[in-house]
C-alpha cells in the first residue's frame, strides 16, 4: 500500500464524516447520508483524476474508498444525535480532511510529473471541491467561500510548500507531510484565531 493510497483513504474517511454531519443538519434519510458522504469524499479526487487523465478514477480502481465513505455515513446516521455542536464538528473535520486531501492531490500530480503550477492546482482542487459540492447540495454556505476565513489559501499554501520542499531535495513523503501541516495550521488558525486575508471593500466612484 503506497503513501498516496493511504492519503486517499484518510481523506475519504474524514470528508465522508463531515459530509454525513452536514446531511444530519439537513435531516436527510440514510440514503441521503450515504450520497452526500460519498460526494464529499470522492468529489475533489474525481475532478483531479479526470483533469490529469488518470485511468481508472481512484475510487473506481479501488472500491474500498466508496465502502469507507458509506460506512462513515451509516455510523454518523446512528450517532450524530450524540454530538452537541454538529457545525463545529463539521468545521474541524473538514479542516483535517482538507489538509490530507491537498497532500493526496499534490502527490498524485507529482506522480504524473506535472509542472509545479499544475501540481499546486491539483492539490487545491482535490482539497476543496468535494466540500464545495457537499455544501451546495445541502444548501449550506460553502466553507470554501465563507467570507473572512482562510480556506482555498490554506490549500494553495500547502501545495506550494510541497513543491518548494521537493525543489530543495526533500523526499516526497516528507514534502507531503509538510504540505498537510502547513495547510492544517493555517486553517486551524483561521478557525481559532480568526486569521483571514483582506476582503474587498467597495468605494464610491471618484468624481
Amino acid at each position: 500500500m503506497t503513501i498516496l493510497t493511504l492519503l486517499d483513504y484518510a481523506s475519504v474517511l474524514v470528508f465522508a464524516a463531515s459530509g454525513a454531519l452536514v446531511a444530519s443538519r439537513a435531516q436527510l434519510d440514510i440514503v441521503g447520508f450515504a450520497f452526500v458522504a460519498c460526494l464529499t469524499a470522492v468529489g475533489g479526487g474525481t475532478v483531479r483524476d479526470l483533469l490529469l487523465d488518470r485511468h481508472p478514477v481512484f475510487w473506481i480502481g479501488d472500491s474500498t474508498n466508496i465502502l469507507l465513505a458509506a460506512a462513515a455515513a451509516v455510523l454518523v446516521f446512528f450517532t450524530a444525535h450524540l454530538v452537541e455542536s454538529r457545525l463545529r464538528w463539521v468545521v474541524w473535520l473538514d479542516s483535517f480532511a482538507l489538509a490530507v486531501a491537498v497532500s493526496a492531490g499534490t502527490g498524485a500530480a507529482l506522480l504524473t510529473e506535472q509542472p509545479p503550477v499544475i501540481v499546486v492546482l491539483m492539490g487545491m482542487a482535490t482539497g476543496t471541491l468535494g466540500g464545495l459540492m457537499r455544501d451546495v447540495v445541502c444548501n449550506e454556505v460553502p466553507l470554501v467561500l465563507k467570507q473572512g476565513e482562510l480556506y482555498i489559501s490554506c490549500a494553495m499554501a500547502g501545495a506550494i510548500t510541497a513543491v518548494i520542499s521537493i525543489a530543495f531535495g526533500l523526499p516526497t513523503r516528507w514534502a507531503l507531510l509538510a504540505c498537510a501541516v502547513v495547510c492544517w495550521v493555517l486553517r486551524a488558525g483561521s478557525i481559532t484565531f480568526g486569521w483571514h486575508l483582506p476582503v474587498y471593500r467597495s468605494r464610491p466612484p471618484r468624481s
